[in-house]
């Protein structure tokens, strides 16, 4: 029989089924965050495959980040409405049915709609297993499951492209879906044989909010496509993007007013009154974007500017991972010494300072001058993971956590989304007035230009014997130029990604100490 406990003191410890049972909820997890990525280094080969346009084999991959923004609001209410044990286990078995049909698919149309059924049974997977950490565990466990979950949400996009590159490579793109088949289907045991928190309480579909979860569905629906398809048509110069952007923001106002006013709201926004919470989904949303677009970057900065291939980007970017991994049980003892606030500082201080060392680079950079800003940002990734998430969600009451971990978790993803919209957007921008700045500086009146010119015109006929000489050594001029042109865009961005993180040094001190053994039913009051 279920038993429901007021605070995290008074949960026993968990017995070894339950061990099997949460373990498998990871791995359940970390395969819906590993999907959101490990489509990224192959998505040329799956054009290919089913025939698809440039422009339309983007929607791979917003199909999937549509539908799982959407879900995980509401993730909360469908777990007290279906308990955590049926709920998971279904969306697990939906989530690998999915990723087999995907991989089955045979044209643009069928594969979309399979990736954003994946995304709607994976997006529930995500919040209920940090939901599972704060209602089945004691509070001294809490911060070192928080670092099990934090390393598999934070390495899982890291890991996506390089595994999907490799498989891809090794046999074929549909295999990118096809091995979550057997993982999906042991996730999908363990948690109907091992997990047992809750029961389901169906009287809450007498008093479903449909209209608040059509609002959400629209709102957040919306918002993900302008996300993703403003840069491509130019942001408000298109018609479409405009109409998406009203639609959004008119459904979120009406979504908020509607959940503030009515009896049995589908996401409870009231939770933002504990201003712990508030300001931990800020952290949260500043965490997801240092998160999705620091992968993002680095593997376009070292094939544009450096021209690596995929397994010479893998070395660059599994620095991060590792040095990720060594920080994982330095987060886990400095919980214990010193001050949550203090290590949440430590921690966006680190990932600043990362972005500043980023900052520096030149065309001529290698591994080495890459390898101290990635080992900070790997170090410094559990140390601001971890006590945000204590912060977050262990300052609440334990009835409130099912429904608050859909907020903070789509706080991040949210984070991420807008995060890759507006630095993608600034790349392109600023790369173009790099460009135009130093093209401006190139002419034929200028002495150093003129000298360069011609004694690279004179080496290639020299050396290369060609004919064309003149228009090649043009033709060098301008990549040389745009490449400059990027290392300059890059190094902004990541002065850009310093500046927000140590922003927001300044609200810490606004935040509430919290202690690893304070009692999470008070500690919020």
């Amino acid at each position: 029989m279920t038993k429901t406990f007021n605070s995290a003191q008074d949960m026993p410890d968990p017995t070894t089924k339950q061990w099997i049972g949460f373990i498998g909820m990871v791995f359940g997890m970390f395969m819906a965050v590993l999907d959101i990525q490990i489509v990224a280094s192959s998505i040329a080969e799956i054009q290919a495959g089913i025939s698809a346009t440039s422009d339309q084999i983007t929607w791979v991959q917003t199909a999937y980040l549509i539908a799982e923004v959407i879900v995980i609001p509401i993730t909360g209410w469908l777990t007290m409405t279906f308990s955590t044990r049926y709920l998971f286990t279904v969306c697990c078995l939906g989530f690998t049915i999915m990723s087999v049909a995907t991989a089955c698919s045979w044209s643009i149309g069928s594969i979309i709609v399979f990736r954003a059924l994946q995304g709607l049974f994976g997006g529930v997977l995500i919040p209920t297993v940090f939901g599972v950490i704060y209602t089945m565990f004691p509070k001294r466990l809490q911060p070192t499951l928080t670092i099990i979950v934090g390393s598999v949400v934070t390495i899982a996009p890291t890991t996506g492209p390089i595994l999907g590159g490799y498989l891809t490579d090794q046999f074929s793109w549909h295999y990118l879906f096809l091995i979550n088949v057997i993982p999906g289907l042991l996730v999908a045991l363990s948690t109907w044989f091992y997990v047992d928190l809750d029961k389901p309480n169906l009287s809450l579909l007498k008093k479903i909010d449909l209209p608040g979860i059509l609002l959400i569905a629209i709102s957040l629906g919306c918002l993900q496509y302008v996300l993703e398809e403003g840069v491509r048509d130019g942001w408000f110069d298109s018609d479409s993007i405009i109409g998406f952007s009203l639609v959004s923001v008119g459904a979120m106002i009406w979504m908020f007013y509607r959940e503030l006013t009515i009896e049995n709201p589908v996401i409870d926004l009231y939770a933002f009154r504990n201003i712990n919470f508030a300001f931990g989904c800020m952290f949260s949303f500043v965490i997801g974007l240092g998160l999705y677009v620091a992968v993002y970057l680095l593997p376009l900065q070292l094939s544009i500017v450096l021209g690596l291939n995929s397994y010479q980007i893998g070395l660059y970017v599994t620095i991060a991972g590792i040095f990720q991994f060594f920080s994982a049980p330095l987060a886990g003892f400095l919980s214990k010494k010193i001050d949550l606030r203090l290590m949440l500082a430590l921690g966006f201080l680190m990932f600043g300072v990362s972005g500043l060392a980023n900052s520096g680079q030149t065309a001529d950079s290698g591994f080495w001058e890459f390898f101290l800003a990635q080992a900070l940002r790997g170090l410094s990734l559990m140390l601001c993971f971890l006590p945000i998430n204590l912060i977050a969600l262990g300052t609440l009451p334990i009835h409130e956590i099912k429904n608050a971990s859909g907020l903070y978790n789509l706080m991040r993803n949210l984070g991420g989304a807008i995060g890759l919209a507006v630095f993608n957007t600034f790349w392109i921008n600023w790369t173009k007035e790099g460009y135009a700045l130093l093209r401006n500086n190139i002419t034929a009146t200028s002495e150093k230009s003129l000298q360069y010119y011609e004694g690279l015109s004179a080496n290639l006929g020299n050396v290369a014997h060609l004919p064309d000489n003149e228009l090649g050594a043009l033709k060098m001029i301008y990549q040389m130029t745009q490449r400059e042109a990027a290392v300059i865009s890059f190094n902004n961005l990541y002065m850009l990604m310093a500046g927000i993180f140590l922003s927001m040094l300044f609200i810490i001190p606004f935040l509430q100490k919290v202690r690893i053994d304070d009692d999470a039913s008070s500690a919020g009051h």
